[in-house]
Formats: C-alpha cells, sequence, structure tokens
C-alpha cells in the first residue's frame, strides 16, 4: 500500500482511494438511523477531503450526487462560478443504488474480486484499469459490473476514466481491452464496448 503523503502522486489533488472512502462514510450517513450516527459520518468525510483542501456536499436534485469541490470554489457552503477554474477538478460520485450499507459492500466485494482477478491473470495496466471498473460500477451505479449497460460502459470510458482514474499513458492505450477482459471474468456483454470504437 502506498503511504498518504502531504503531496498527493502523481499531481492528484485528492487520490482515488480518498474519494471511494467519501463516498463509503455518505452512504453510511444516509442509512443511519440516529442521527448523531450520520453526522459522525459526515464529520468524518468532511475531515477526510478537508486534508486535500477540498470540500463534500450532497447535490439531491439531481439522483443524489456527492460533490466534491476546491475549496477556493466555496464560500459559506455556496459555490462561487467565478472562482471555478477547470471544472474538471470537481469530482462528482452518484449516491443511486441498493438501499443499505451492507447492500453496497456486497456489490464492492463482487466487483474488487472480478478486478483482482483480471490482476492477478493479466499485466499491468489492466490490473489498475479493472479496479478503475470496479470503482465505477460500484461507487457510481452500485451494481455489479456484469450488469453495466452500454451506455453506462460508454460513460465509464469517455468520462469517469479520464477524470477520475487519473489513468497513465498506458493505461489510457489499453482501457478497451481492460474493459473487455472484467467484462469476461464478470460473464457480461462485451459488446457492450463496441460502441466506442
Amino acid at each position: 500500500m502506498t503511504e498518504t503523503t502531504d503531496e498527493p502522486e502523481d499531481d492528484r489533488e485528492i487520490p482515488p482511494d480518498v474519494v471511494d472512502e467519501a463516498e463509503r462514510l455518505t452512504r453510511l450517513a444516509r442509512d443511519a438511523t440516529v442521527d448523531e450516527e450520520a453526522a459522525a459520518y459526515l464529520d468524518d468525510r468532511d475531515a477526510l477531503v478537508a486534508d486535500y483542501d477540498f470540500t463534500a456536499r450532497v447535490r439531491e436534485e439531481d439522483r443524489d450526487t456527492l460533490v466534491l469541490y476546491p475549496e477556493e470554489w466555496v464560500e459559506d457552503g455556496t459555490v462561487y462560478p467565478e472562482r471555478i477554474d477547470d471544472v474538471d477538478r470537481g469530482i462528482e460520485r452518484t449516491l443511486e443504488g441498493p438501499g443499505s450499507a451492507d447492500d453496497w459492500d456486497t456489490v464492492e466485494g463482487h466487483n474488487r474480486d472480478l478486478a483482482e482477478t483480471v490482476e492477478s491473470e493479466h499485466d499491468d495496466p489492466h490490473g489498475p484499469n479493472a479496479h478503475a471498473v470496479a470503482d465505477f460500477a460500484s461507487n457510481h451505479y452500485a451494481k455489479p459490473i456484469g450488469d453495466l449497460t452500454r451506455e453506462e460502459i460508454q460513460e465509464f470510458l469517455r468520462e469517469y476514466f479520464p477524470r477520475n482514474a487519473f489513468p497513465s499513458d498506458d493505461q489510457k492505450a489499453v482501457v478497451e481491452e481492460s474493459v473487455e477482459l472484467v467484462l469476461e471474468v464478470a460473464d457480461g456483454n462485451v459488446d457492450v464496448i463496441d460502441a466506442g470504437r
């Protein structure tokens, strides 16, 4: 496991595993039945992303989306558009999906096992790419990789992967093949990626 430093690796403003944890804490807060418990999860999430000078909020008007913004964009909970220098710095995670943390944990575990299978059977950079697919399926749609639709795969390839996976040039060069590999392991329909070619 790579140690966390003051400056995220590869010029990342906020590492993917931190985004995943922020997503998990947000889901736990939504499932909590006690207000104090929910508040504790949100406090942990906010402290986590604040370490990277980001702030978190949930935008509920469009499918309940977790949004992580650089702190300099926000003042007193309000985002000031004139402060946004590059919209790609913002990170969004859809919170739609299974209604409980236990369900989400099951989906996440299943998808992670698929990614680890690809990682063990194929050389890099397919492993990191497969884990990016797992992140997308679990955190963005809360569904098994094998159930991703053609449109969702295209969203992964065109939007999520370049924006959220921080891929190397080697990862970018083989990402479609990586998606095929993880779909094959998942017994999914590999034809769903054809529309992007």
